[in-house]
């Protein structure tokens, strides 16, 4: 990838917004590792270096220790990081502070999100050196991390440079390439939520931006049948894809371009388990099913010849009640007001045939879960043992839990919603 002829061409976009990337340099290529530390030399990252891992992904990232010879390498080795957590923000932070310069985070997700907060907060150079294709966050300015069992998306940093072998994400495990083709597939309903509130609520959107989502989202559904492989050249397509839709956030700041709905869905189920002491499954295996499950509902709006809309009404009382140890967190997000307070619902009425459209132009329910098939994902919670009563729970509940607005919060306005949310 030719990263700054590229990032050209979203230079005085038509939407009027800024669309710029952080990132310096982009290596993707076969065996690269050895030449981690002349990556870094080139790019004038300091002597001092914060090695972030766990022993799994420093194990995948083979000949990365003996490749940084040239730098004062201090190592912050985790025995198997699953959940990113504030606690581990600060850890990243308290190296920094005692003389370390610079991090290079070697993983994926859970080890890259809390290396982007420290090193945001404390402005340092990063970079993200990927050991599988399975999450779409490597170029993107925002981390979610758990805070008190609450999994909150701070705006954070984007990585100065990513390195990625393909020998290394060929040889990821294959749970991990499903988990990433998953991670993907959802950014059709960050597509159709992000296109509606915009049509809705006057929300800043760049179809330019979009396109770029919706371009890399269609080329790894085309690989499909190619997740699975041992392939050193699909890794790097499935890759690139993953690269494109996090440069995609990076342009506008946010995680609108890959992140709808379908995420809030994952992330109220991923926080009602670390409630229970369990780790949650792969983040892209839970969105992907998600992702399924919105699509259905979405689905069936299209058999919905018009709708009926009034203001949305919320029983806070059964809804804390249902959020239990979260409901302080989610309180911060609903009030003094809550996202569809300003929201006119006549809106819904007049623009509801355009929604409708919206929903056509993505693939069908039946088209990607042939793909995600085809790929190896998990398509049903009952298949990682999810209880069938935190599904139903975090269908109906999980909205409150950000303050953004999709089709999925806005249906609650109207006569559709009564009928959808006892299915």
């Amino acid at each position: 990838m030719e990263l700054q002829e590229f990032l050209k061409r979203f230079e005085n976009c038509e939407c009027g917004e800024m669309h710029e990337c952080a990132i310096r340099d982009i290596r993707i290529g076969s065996g690269i590792t050895p030449k981690t530390g002349e990556i870094l030399k080139e790019n004038g990252f300091p002597k001092k270096l914060l090695v972030v891992a766990d022993q799994n992904t420093l194990r995948a990232a083979e000949g990365v220790q003996q490749a940084l010879t040239e730098f004062d390498v201090t190592y912050l080795l985790y025995e198997d990081l699953r959940v990113a957590t504030m606690n581990d923000v600060r850890k990243v932070e308290a190296y920094l502070q005692n003389g370390l310069d610079g991090v290079l985070a070697v993983g994926t997700g859970s080890i890259h999100d809390p290396c982007r907060l420290a090193c945001a907060n404390l402005q340092k150079p990063l970079c993200l050196f990927a050991t599988a294709p399975s999450m779409d966050g490597f170029a993107s300015y925002s981390a979610p991390i758990v805070n008190g069992n609450f999994k909150i998306t701070y705006p954070a940093k984007c990585p100065e440079v990513i390195i990625a072998d393909t020998k290394i994400l060929a040889k990821a495990p294959v749970a991990l390439k499903s988990a990433g083709f998953g991670d993907m597939v959802a950014k059709y309903i960050a597509l159709i939520d992000w296109q509606v509130s915009h049509l809705i609520s006057g929300e800043q959107y760049c179809k330019k931006v979009a396109g770029l989502t919706r371009y890399a989202v269609d080329s790894v559904m085309r690989l499909a049948d190619r997740v699975t492989e041992d392939s050193e050249e699909a890794a790097a397509k499935i890759f690139e894809g993953l690269l494109l839709t996090g440069i995609a956030m990076s342009f506008t700041k946010t995680s609108r371009p890959g992140s709808g709905t379908e995420h809030i869905f994952a992330h109220y189920i991923e926080c009602k388990e670390l409630l229970e002491h369990k780790i949650p499954t792969y983040h892209g295996e839970d969105v992907g099913i998600t992702t399924l499950q919105i699509l259905r509902l979405y689905k069936s709006l299209l058999n919905v010849p018009s709708v009926r809309a009034r203001k949305e009404e919320n029983d806070w009382a059964e809804i804390e009640a249902v959020y239990g140890e979260l409901a302080a967190d989610m309180k911060k997000l609903n009030t003094p007001n809550t996202i569809t307070d300003e929201i006119d619902p006549k809106l819904l009425e007049t623009h509801w045939r355009e929604i409708q459209e919206i929903i056509r132009s993505v693939p069908t329910l039946e088209e990607v879960e042939a793909k995600m098939l085809q790929a190896g994902c998990l398509t049903d919670f009952s298949q990682s043992g999810k209880p069938d009563k935190l599904i139903k729970e975090a269908f109906l509940y999980h909205p409150y839990m950000r303050r953004r607005l999709s089709l999925r919060r806005l249906l609650q306005m109207t006569d559709v919603w009564d009928l959808c949310k006892n299915k």
